[in-house]
């Protein structure tokens, strides 16, 4: 069936707190929020500015534990300004066939006003026969969300 990928963590609506251009390339994240979903530094992660709709691709460094850092650097922070809100995930490779058998499963971390983790949450696949059923708000402990903020903004 070969190869496809997934996400596998995401920061949702994290807020950047500065920009630094003059830095080569990357993204320095608060080393806890990168702990909380699982991205690793030097990973590859997406982007999305959710304030003008910027897009772009980087690889994430470190930032200090607790701060709340989020500061693009080199090109990305042309794309945005402190104070935006930004959407970051991550991506795997994952064989096909074996999501079909056993599923998936993405860590999310919604952020609050000053990028400190508001909720963590899996969106999961399962295997339903042929299908795969998608659940999109189960907390770390297997509960199911009932008070989610508005995801999209109408």
């Amino acid at each position: 069936m070969g190869t496809i990928k997934l996400m596998h963590a995401k920061l949702h609506r994290v807020r950047v707190t500065e920009a630094n251009r003059h830095y080569v390339g990357s993204i320095t994240i608060d080393q806890e929020l990168l702990d909380k979903v699982g991205i690793i530094p030097l990973e590859e992660v997406e982007i999305v500015n959710i304030d003008n709709g910027n897009r772009w691709s980087t690889y994430v460094l470190p930032g200090l534990a607790g701060s709340g850092q989020i500061c693009p650097n080199g090109g990305g922070a042309l794309l945005c300004k402190p104070g935006d809100t930004l959407i970051i995930w991550a991506n795997e490779y994952c064989d096909r066939a074996q999501v079909m058998l056993s599923g998936h499963w993405a860590r999310v971390l919604l952020a609050d006003e000053n990028n400190q983790a508001q909720e963590v949450f899996y969106q999961t696949i399962t295997p339903n026969g042929e299908t795969l059923d998608y659940n999109g708000y189960e907390t770390a402990n297997g509960k199911k969300m009932t008070n989610l903020p508005l995801m999209v903004e109408v």
